[in-house]
């Protein structure tokens, strides 16, 4: 079932990072979510969630789903100056930039700062590196690729890490997603449970 959003939905953008700083982005982020679901089906909206698999839990992993990804999320660091072929797509790996974790599949890549550990967000697919302007400035950013993902899924393309936003911006209290029952809970542990509100699956946290 979907509920509509009682406010008007504002699009803002969003300061985060890393601990160390080395990870550097901008997200911008439609809150309140509209509708508010529980259907995985939806994916044209803002999708909070906090899913029970053993990934997600072991890293305290608090998933984003942005409405347009490709649109939304900008990494400003580490990068490349040109993009390549494959996941990483112009994101700066190894020990002075970002280390990469895939598990089961090897579908998801899970970066990770070299330096603090902080992981930012996730993708499935590809990205790229190109001159965008953001907030009135042109800038160098990497960006995840539109397509080739299934986003109306429980899984999706890009997801961000919560916990990585700075706190303090205006209209970002994460509390709030909690007290106005924004939080979705998954079952991709057992995938047994429906998707819900109000109370994790089993194996999962608050």
């Amino acid at each position: 079932m979907a509920i509509e959003a009682t406010e008007t939905p504002t699009r803002r953008a969003y300061k985060g990072s890393c601990h160390c700083g080395l990870t550097q982005y901008i997200a911008y982020i439609t809150l309140p979510p509209n509708p508010i679901t529980a259907d995985p089906t939806i994916a044209t909206t803002t999708r909070i969630r906090k899913c029970n698999c053993s990934t997600c839990q072991k890293t305290s992993f608090f998933n984003i789903r942005l409405a347009d990804s490709s649109k939304d999320f900008y990494l400003l660091s580490p990068i490349t100056s040109t993009s390549s072929e494959g996941a990483t797509g112009g994101i700066k790996t190894g020990e002075d930039g970002l280390k990469d974790y895939t598990c089961f599949e090897g579908d998801i890549h899970w970066y990770f700062c070299s330096r603090c550990g902080v992981r930012c967000f996730n993708i499935t697919g590809q990205g790229g590196v190109s001159d965008v302007e953001l907030e009135g400035k042109m800038v160098r950013a990497w960006t995840p690729k539109r397509g080739g993902v299934d986003e109306m899924g429980r899984y999706c393309q890009f997801s961000l890490n919560a916990t990585s936003i700075e706190p303090g911006q205006e209209g970002f209290d994460m509390r709030e997603w909690h007290e106005k029952g924004w939080i979705v809970y998954l079952d991709c542990l057992n995938e047994v449970e429906d998707d819900r509100f109000g109370r994790p699956c089993e194996g999962g946290m608050y």
